[in-house]
């Protein structure tokens, strides 16, 4: 089905319910290089030029304090701060509209970030008629802006969805795929620029999308090392995966969300400003895992964007940035069992994701050797007696279980779900007019600001 937007209200479409490579580790170069240029400008306190909205997925608030513990140098008195402590203006509410509670999912909570329209859990870019909604990347591309996104998902997961196209289930993903093809603002694509994952959908048996978005002149990248080759003369398809890019801790370039922006960051600067979603997908299911390891790698890559971006805005005043998460995912809670402890250190030294040392562990002739191997330390007897309940057989969830068992008791780490909660989430940003955003605002209020601020500069 194809979805024309046009004029600058949405226009109201009800679409069907459908129910049924790698890179180096380069992220301390590219911030580096980003700071060595940087311009002896104040911040200055005009309009924004080019706007940079950044979702970490399933951050909830107690995420923040353990990746700050996890970071801290243990050879020093103070606890460091983090970028994210330093830019720290406020925070969001984050619950959906009456019909689905108080507990939100990414599709309502991407909907009213990208919309300021509360909607329904599984909603995409649609209110709770199930009639399109504008987004502020739909403003942004109507105004001659050029439009982007990165994620670490795939590129129609909920948020990115929900930021570019509508559809009233958030799991009709052959047909979200469609609609990234399909619509349009203004006969133009809505994005310039995608990176992430997605060729599950985008390359079926039914429809090659793929090639129909090459044959329009999109450059297409299916390798994180083709980046570089990015032309700013022509829009980008980059898909480095079926549907999620590695876990961090899995990937050979373990920063790639700081990889894919930096480059989106040259490939949008232009005369005409842009929009950039950015999403630190991985971080929510880190959260739903219950896997405090894979959190903090995904946290540490999602960091580490954001000291790009904060470069990135020193050097470009006339940027704004605005950093959120969605909801909190898996109830975390820095200490648990009633002792008063948290213990990152035992999680330094983890060499790969839970789900792939889980993998190795069932056929390892060596259990204790290999764990202590991927974990980084020595295993005590009550954690060697958990490996003698592993055989070839065991269900792979259950080995994982124990891999994460684990590491919570060593750590001290608790767990209340896996699934989300309905507290609020922080809000951090740099910029210009980053004042807008200070205090506790409710998630619409972000779009409503953003429409504001792309209203303003483009009625001058």
């Amino acid at each position: 089905m194809q979805i024309i937007i046009k004029g600058m209200c949405a226009l109201s479409v009800t679409l069907p319910l459908l129910l049924a490579g790698c890179a180096s580790n380069n992220s301390d170069a590219i911030v580096k290089k980003m700071g060595n240029e940087l311009e002896n400008t104040a911040i200055e306190t005009g309009l924004p030029k080019n706007i940079i909205m950044v979702v970490a997925d399933g951050m909830g608030p107690a995420y923040i304090p353990a990746f700050r513990y996890y970071m801290d140098n243990p050879e020093t008195e103070d606890v460091e701060s983090t970028v994210l402590d330093d830019i720290l203006v406020g925070t969001a509410r984050t619950y959906p509209a009456k019909v689905s509670g108080f507990v939100t999912d990414s599709a309502a909570s991407a909907t009213a970030l990208a919309s300021g329209v509360k909607t329904y859990n599984g909603a995409v870019g649609v209110d709770v008629n199930k009639q399109a909604v504008e987004t502020v990347m739909h403003r942004a591309k109507r105004y001659g802006m050029k439009t982007g996104v990165v994620v670490t998902s795939s590129i129609i997961h909920a948020t990115p969805a929900s930021y570019m196209v509508a559809n009233e289930y958030r799991k009709n993903y052959d047909a979200l795929a469609d609609s990234v093809f399909d619509t349009r603002i203004d006969d133009k694509f809505v994005a310039d620029l995608m990176l992430g994952a997605g060729t599950l959908n985008f390359i079926r048996e039914d429809r090659h999308i793929v090639n129909e978005f090459i044959n329009e002149g999109f450059q297409y990248l299916d390798a994180l090392e083709q980046l570089p080759s990015i032309s700013n003369k022509a829009p980008v398809l980059g898909l480095f995966a079926s549907f999620e890019m590695p876990w961090a801790l899995d990937s050979d370039d373990p920063t790639r969300l700081t990889t894919m922006t930096s480059s989106a960051l040259d490939y949008m600067t232009s005369d005409t400003g842009f929009f950039l979603l950015v999403e630190a997908s991985q971080v929510d299911w880190a959260g739903h895992a219950n896997d405090i390891a894979g959190a903090m790698a995904e946290m540490y890559d999602f960091s580490k964007t954001v000291e790009l971006l904060r470069a990135y805005v020193e050097k470009h005043p006339d940027t704004l940035v605005v950093i959120t998460a969605d909801h909190s995912t898996g109830g975390l809670t820095v200490g648990a069992s009633g002792e008063y402890r948290w213990d990152p250190i035992w999680l330094k030294g983890v060499k790969a994701s839970p789900v792939t040392i889980a993998s190795g562990l069932k056929t390892a002739d060596d259990k204790t050797s290999y764990l202590q191997t991927q974990l980084g330390f020595e295993l005590n007897n009550d954690e060697q007696n958990l490996l003698s309940l592993i055989t070839s057989e065991s269900p792979a969830r259950d080995v994982e279980s124990i891999v994460k068992r684990i590491l919570d008791k060593r750590s001290n780490t608790g767990w209340t779900t896996d699934g989300h909660t309905a507290e609020d989430v922080y809000v951090f940003g740099v910029g210009a007019q980053i004042e807008r955003f200070r205090g506790q605002l409710n998630n619409i209020d972000i779009a409503t600001k953003i429409f504001e601020l792309l209203d303003e500069k483009h009625a001058q």
